[in-house]
């Protein structure tokens, strides 16, 4: 360990991890031990002692946001021991690393110069017309998935709304995991004409990759996916390159290990090769994204049992006070010795949590807390106002600590969102498209699809309504001078009346409405005259006329960058389709759109004293809290292989249960392993990693708590569901206590 002033005193386990000069290494951190802090400490240690001027330590993390946070807490390091704070470090995402590779040598991967790599938006949207166009082009291969007894307005949804989107969700996830095992469509495809139609599934993806692929090499581009693959390759086709980068960065430090994929751990391993230094840290038990990425923590768990691998157990944790460590620790002892199902019983590996010894800077918080697992039997929407009713009545008195709402999807973030609004309490949202983005989103949109289509009734009275509620402070619904508007058959007659034909002239109008129509008219004048300019400019003159609070002009800013990107990806679309995209937004809290979510993890619950967080599961990892609800803890978002669970990736239209993403992997995987496919295994399969990875959701869950933890359950929309597996046996564990 350095000689240098340490910010923090190292427990035992840290400090094995701060004695580290070489080889390979593997950290099984817990929730709140301190990893982040450790491996910042490490990594000044390695550059003020152990590199040579020309070299750098490469810490490689998970997200842009975490990226930043390392940067300064190692140049706080540095400069605390007199050293320059930028140099001998470098702090890269994985694809940031990839990127970094390839575009030294892109000749080595028979990449131009001047190659470009799409974002995550982009692709989805060249995915999306990709899938369309081809479902479009296949109207009947539905029918041989739906239920037989769908009939009338179900079945009408089942076709148009849910199977498309379901089959572009599967054919992402296909193409992620053919990428992740470096299979090309070409490859793909003629593995499939060796098939039969029990291959139906995997026809479709990779037909759908096969034209994905084109429309990236049309633009010159690659994916993020692609730019792991070519790292790989150009590392593997000039040694010699390879070892110039290994000695630039002779020591690699990785965060966040547990959430890695097999070509990312590849790509890393090839770079540190056999005999170089590479340290990973990660908590296989917070592993949560294993169904809807290729992430695998089995990757993780199979590094800390290698031979020549040093184990360290950083076991300690001072974020949460004792009764909330030992229900952590019931949650896993559970689940290892009695959970329902035999084979739900690998979802955790053997590892408590341990509160910190006496004499400990970070000391863990005083055990009488309160912990609340609340039986009682409620609906959905009684479950929200039982939650919000407690928050009221606790915040007041706890205006300098913080809170947080935890729920399973976005969607139900947005009722708790909008419960607490309407009972005057201070909300932050934590959600793919919280509710003032989804506010602007649909005031915008509302005023845009009147410029796109100035004759349609509908949409001048929506724009009015826009225009009302945005500037007018009067957002009643069916107001006289709306209903006025909508007596109006011929729009241009209101918008752009020549002669007689004033619709405001002719129509019965009351004087009040007679002025808010004509004041709305001048605007919507403007508006349809700036019809030609660029679409971000014609939503930043948009939004200058209905928004006036800078949140809200962020917000449309944000959206005019992100739309003037999509119509650069996509010069075909025309207004109506750029518009869409807002509208989803507006209609879909479930819906991510451009970067409006992106920074979530440079998110600062200290900064929210006072308000209350609503926030997803998976949003809060890495985040905690002196009081946490945890709701909706019913076996349909957390199932156990009871006989009535549900699965969310079994769709309530597809016959058999089935699970299209799952169906459609195992085709994958039987392409390259010449074996057998059975139709519905796969979907089965699914069901255990869902389980196991809700297992450790909900240990995620609880640990976020730091003082306060209470836990509820709903019925469900249905009003079927029933408490959870694991909520009744914490709640057994608790009585026992």
């Amino acid at each position: 360990m350095a000689e240098g002033e340490r910010r923090f005193q190292p427990r035992p386990a840290q400090r094995q991890v701060l004695e580290y000069r070489g080889g390979y290494m593997g950290v099984a951190a817990v929730p709140g031990s301190g990893k982040t802090q450790v491996l910042s400490a490490l990594a000044a240690d390695l550059v003020a002692e152990h590199i040579d001027d020309d070299q750098e330590v490469l810490i490689v993390t998970l997200v842009n946001s975490a990226v930043g946070n390392f940067a300064a807490r190692i140049a706080q390091e540095l400069r605390s021991r007199g050293l320059p704070p930028r140099a001998g470090y470098r702090v890269r995402t994985l694809h940031g690393l990839a990127h970094d590779i390839v575009r030294e040598r892109p000749g080595l991967v028979g990449l131009a110069e001047d190659f470009t790599i799409v974002d995550e938006r982009v692709a989805a949207q060249i995915m999306d017309d990709a899938v369309m166009a081809w479902l479009r082009a296949h109207p009947g291969f539905v029918e041989a998935y739906l239920r037989e007894d769908l009939e009338g307005p179900a079945l009408a949804r089942a076709r148009t709304d849910d199977w498309p989107d379901d089959c572009r969700d599967m054919v992402m996830a296909f193409v992620k995991r053919a990428k992740d095992e470096r299979r090309r469509p070409e490859l793909l495809a003629s593995q499939l004409s060796l098939r039969g139609d029990e291959f139906a599934l995997a026809r479709l993806a990779v037909e759908v990759y096969a034209d994905y692929q084109r429309s990236l090499s049309y633009r010159g581009a690659v994916d993020f996916a692609d730019l792991v693959g070519y790292a790989i390759d150009a590392l593997r086709q000039d040694p010699d390159y390879r070892a110039r980068l290994a000695r630039r960065w002779p020591f690699i430090l990785e965060d966040e290990a547990q959430d890695s994929s097999a070509l990312q751990q590849e790509l890393l391993e090839l770079l540190a090769g056999p005999n170089g230094n590479w340290v990973r840290v990660g908590d296989p038990n917070q592993a949560v994204y294993q169904t809807f990425t290729t992430a695998n923590p089995r990757l993780l768990r199979s590094f800390l049992e290698r031979p020549g691998v040093k184990a360290v157990e950083m076991d300690q944790s001072g974020r949460s006070a004792v009764p909330i460590i030992e229900l952590a620790n019931a949650l896993v002892d559970w689940t290892l010795n009695a959970h329902p199902l035999p084979a739900a019983r690998t979802a955790f590996r053997r590892q408590h949590i341990r509160p910190t010894d006496p004499g400990d800077p970070q000391p863990n918080p005083a055990d009488r807390c309160e912990i609340h697992l609340y039986e009682r039997k409620l609906p959905a929407d009684q479950e929200v106002r039982v939650v919000v009713s407690s928050v009221k009545r606790w915040l007041p008195e706890h205006t300098d600590e913080t809170v947080a709402i935890l729920v399973p999807d976005n969607a139900r973030g947005a009722h708790f969102a909008d419960a607490l609004r309407q009972n005057g309490l201070p909300c932050v949202e934590l959600l793919n498209a919280t509710a003032p983005t989804r506010d602007v989103a649909r005031l915008v949109s509302d005023v845009l699809t009147l410029i796109a289509r100035p004759e349609d009734r509908a949409a001048l009275r929506r724009a009015f309504a826009a225009w009302r509620r945005a500037c007018s402070g009067r957002p009643e619904k069916d107001s006289l001078a709306e209903r006025a508007l909508g007596r109006c058959r011929e729009p241009h007659t209101f918008l752009f009346p020549r002669g007689d034909e004033d619709y405001l002239a002719a129509g019965p109008v009351d004087a009040e409405s007679r002025a808010d129509l004509l004041a709305f008219r001048t605007r919507a004048q403007r508006w349809l005259m700036a019809a030609l300019l660029p679409v971000d400019q014609l939503v930043l003159t948009v939004a200058q006329d209905l928004f006036s609070e800078p949140a809200e002009l962020a917000l449309a800013h944000q959206f005019a960058v992100i739309l003037r990107s999509y119509a650069d990806a996509n010069p075909t679309w025309r207004l109506a389709e750029l518009v869409a995209e807002l509208q989803e937004v507006a209609a879909n809290p479930r819906r991510k759109f451009l970067s409006l979510a992106e920074d979530d993890n440079a998110f600062d619950p200290a900064q929210h004293r006072g308000e209350v967080v609503v926030a997803t599961m998976h949003k809060a990892k890495g985040l905690e809290w002196d009081r946490v609800y945890l709701t909706a803890l019913n076996n349909y978002d957390f199932p156990s292989g009871g006989a009535h669970d549900v699965y969310r990736g079994e769709r309530w239209y597809l016959r058999g249960s089935l699970d299209i993403t799952a169906e459609a992997l195992a085709q994958l995987a039987a392409l390259g392993s010449g074996g057998e496919y059975v139709e519905g295994e796969a979907s089965r399969a699914a069901r255990l990693e869902y389980i196991s990875e809700r297992l450790r959701l909900l240990y995620v869950g609880i640990t976020r708590a730091r003082k306060d933890l209470i836990l509820t359950w709903n019925t469900g929309r249905r009003g079927d569901c029933q408490p959870a597996a694991a909520f009744i046996a914490l709640r057994s564990t608790r009585e026992r206590a």
